[in-house]
């Protein structure tokens, strides 16, 4: 991904809300399971860090790294990801 798609999606992200939260359980499966549905239907999301506020980044690549999504950035307690839905007809974002 280069910087002008980051910059895209950053700017598309901007007015979502959270799908995922992340709390004091950590990166569960469940969390993940979660990630994989909302990356579905959404492409693009944002998961929110409640606990483990240090961890983020670590724990944010792991999910991408599971997902096969793209870390787009992670800001304050938020992270954001995007996956393109491999069927061309479900695409919601088109970024070039």
């Amino acid at each position: 991904m280069n910087g002008k798609m980051r910059k895209q999606l950053t700017r598309l992200g901007h007015d979502l809300n959270p799908v995922v939260y992340i709390g004091k359980n950590g990166l569960t499966d469940e969390v993940l399971v979660a990630v994989e549905k909302a990356l579905e239907d959404h492409e693009l999301i944002k998961i929110r860090f409640v606990e483990w506020k240090k961890s983020k980044s670590d724990i944010s690549a792991k999910i991408a790294a599971h997902t096969g999504a793209n870390l787009v950035r992670v800001l304050g307690n938020i992270a954001l990801l995007y996956r393109q839905n491999p069927d061309p007809d479900k695409r919601r974002i088109d970024i070039s």
